[in-house]
């Protein structure tokens, strides 16, 4: 019997065909999002280095409930405003094979208000 593909495995293989096109540079970093059932976390990462430039998680902010969209609008900010004293002004957006909705927008949402372009 064949087995049914999970819904990670399926989101893996989405996200592989996102980073075949998506790739981060010093001036212009990748924003890749992770997000979990109790958290979520972005990181700007140059990929010709292969560095983590600034990070950012609601588990480092000890946020009471990290799984809610208020949090990654909080995660978002951060991220920006790190961003910002490091000189990072630009990014490609990376939502790690999730469908841009919910936690992974409102993170969006949040690092562009911070002043963020991508």
């Amino acid at each position: 019997m064949i087995e049914k593909p999970s819904r990670n495995s399926i989101r893996k293989r989405r996200h592989l065909r996102v980073r075949a096109k998506v790739s981060g540079t010093a001036e212009k970093p990748r924003l890749c999002v992770f997000r979990s059932n109790k958290n979520i976390e972005a990181q700007l990462i140059d990929d010709v280095k292969g560095v983590t430039l600034v990070y950012a998680s609601s588990v480092q902010m000890k946020l009471p409930n990290g799984g809610n969209c208020e949090a990654a609008a909080k995660v978002g900010a951060l991220l920006a405003e790190r961003a910002k004293e490091k000189g990072i002004e630009a990014v490609v957006f990376d939502r790690g094979g999730y469908i841009y909705h919910g936690r992974v927008a409102a993170l969006a949402d949040a690092c562009r208000e911070g002043g963020l372009k991508f």
